[in-house]
């Protein structure tokens, strides 16, 4: 049966081709990739990089049935998102999609209108105005008990991810809830967990492959369907419960923020349009985006430090002179972020290795566009090589290697995309790159990170790794800092 329908997908991927061929036979368009595999490569971002060589930064490939275009530099990435922002800011609406969406769209997936806008606004206002007064306190909050937590496993391996995970879905169901409920928290944990290992499951993404197989048993599906019942299932009590005890005018949470402002709209089309369906549907997406997009992140920064001490000790080093050592030393306020640019660099040069969303989630054009020079038709789908552009070497100095120091000079040189730019950008970014800040300087105050014996972690990220740059398995020893600890680097 699958032989058949890799033969069928041939035939039709053809004709297809052929038919795009005659219709646009008068347009401009970029190279065109040979071959249908392209999307089962074990490291995807560097594969696509490395088609540039013959290619140039801009091509087509096949994606199944679909002919994709590949942007693989920051100009075109640059021109496409930001420049002409209008004409990329849709969304392929793909059958995997539709999946993980109820009735109604979710943010991150839905495709670009009037109403998605107000989506989009409803969701930036809850994070940036419901939190303004909380956020930063409750991240500090979290991360030093987390800590603490931590201080009492002093020496013992760690499997940084886990706790990094469970901090990180803390911290989003207090601003979403105002909850630190134990249970509550490690619920939503374990389902984001499953949810996105089953999302990413070669038997769900085939589908886009194969659109013939929806029609056959497929226990993926079924796995993922349960998962998001039961996503639903947690939002939607703490949706009831907020309804329950909600007072016009006041807000404990985001939650509350928004159903304060879907019970009284503003005057523009799409916010009145907006339901309670929004609200329960921009909460998931907070849980989706910001738990294990930010602890991955988190993740790759201690191996890096693992692999590179020297830049560890100069962060200590930093970190002392500016706000002394251990975990009772003052926090500083993110307003006063530059008073430590090296941590600032190191942050900064980790989101460029290893942006945690490589390609992005695909775009598609809303109407005929270009890029340098290419025509781009109408409802073409567009996928954003971020990881291929920061590794671009015409535009960074070595770009393979680990070197914090080249964003030492603020304005100096180019800036990293690991949020995504444009209409598109990342809407947890603001508070993402807080917690990365709040959390590692938090973490390198209070602990030297040090290898288990003969075990550095692999910066290599695991194979196929699906939407998000995924590790392979660590576990660290934290030892506390103080006279006579070892310092990074050295051995016990």
């Amino acid at each position: 049966m699958l032989l058949l329908g890799l033969l069928l997908l041939v035939l039709l991927a053809s004709a297809r081709l052929l038919r795009a061929q005659w219709m646009h036979r008068s347009l401009h368009l970029p190279p065109l990739a040979p071959g249908f595999l392209h999307l089962l490569h074990p490291n995807l971002p560097s594969h696509l990089l490395s088609l540039t060589r013959e290619l140039g930064p801009i091509y087509r490939l096949h994606y199944g049935l679909q002919e994709v275009v590949v942007l693989n530099s920051k100009q075109a990435i640059e021109e496409a998102m930001l420049r002409k922002w209008a004409d990329f800011a849709g969304r392929p609406q793909l059958l995997s999609y539709k999946l993980v969406c109820q009735q109604y769209p979710d943010l991150s997936l839905g495709d670009y209108s009037l109403l998605w806008k107000a989506h989009k606004k409803l969701s930036r206002s809850a994070l940036l105005l419901g939190t303004r007064n909380i956020m930063e306190p409750v991240v500090q909050q979290l991360a030093q008990e987390f800590c603490e937590r931590l201080g009492a496993q002093a020496g013992a391996p760690v499997d940084i991810y886990h706790e990094f995970s469970l901090l990180t879905c803390s911290i989003i169901c207090c601003l979403s809830f105002g909850s630190k409920e134990d249970n509550l928290i490690r619920s939503i944990y374990s389902c984001v967990q499953d949810l996105m290992t089953a999302w990413d499951h070669w038997s769900v993404q085939i589908l886009e492959l194969l659109p013939f197989l929806r029609f056959l048993p497929n226990p993926g599906v079924w796995r993922l369907k349960q998962l998001v019942a039961a996503r639903d299932h947690i939002v939607g009590q703490q949706l009831r419960q907020h309804k329950e005890q909600l007072m016009a005018g006041q807000w404990r949470d985001m939650m509350d923020y928004m159903l304060q402002e879907v019970r009284q709209p503003r005057k523009d089309w799409g916010s009145r349009q907006l339901k309670e369906g929004h609200v329960h549907m921009a909460v998931v997406d907070f849980f989706i985006g910001g738990t294990t997009t930010t602890a991955t992140t988190l993740s790759w920064a201690v191996a890096f430090l693992l692999h590179h001490p020297e830049i560890q000790q100069r962060l200590q080093e930093e970190l002392d002179l500016e706000l002394g050592p251990g975990l009772l030393a003052s926090p500083l306020p993110y307003k006063e972020r530059s008073r430590l640019p090296l941590l600032n660099a190191t942050i900064t040069e980790v989101l460029r290795l290893r942006p945690v969303v490589p390609l992005a989630l695909p775009h598609r054009t809303t109407r005929p566009s270009s890029i340098s020079g290419y025509d781009i038709p109408k409802d073409t789908v567009i996928i954003p090589n971020i990881q291929g552009a920061h590794l671009d070497p015409s535009v960074w100095e070595r770009p393979h290697e680990f070197r914090p120091d080249r964003f030492l000079q603020p304005g100096k040189g180019p800036r990293e995309l690991a949020f995504g730019c444009g209409a598109r950008v990342c809407l947890g970014e603001p508070l993402a790159r807080l917690e990365l800040f709040v959390v590692l300087s938090r973490l390198l105050q209070a602990f030297t990170l040090l290898p288990l014996e003969g075990a550095l972690p692999s910066l290599e990220p695991q194979p196929y790794s699906g939407v998000n740059l995924q590790m392979q398995p660590f576990r660290v020893r934290l030892q506390p800092r103080g006279p006579g600890a070892p310092r990074p680097g050295q051995c016990q």
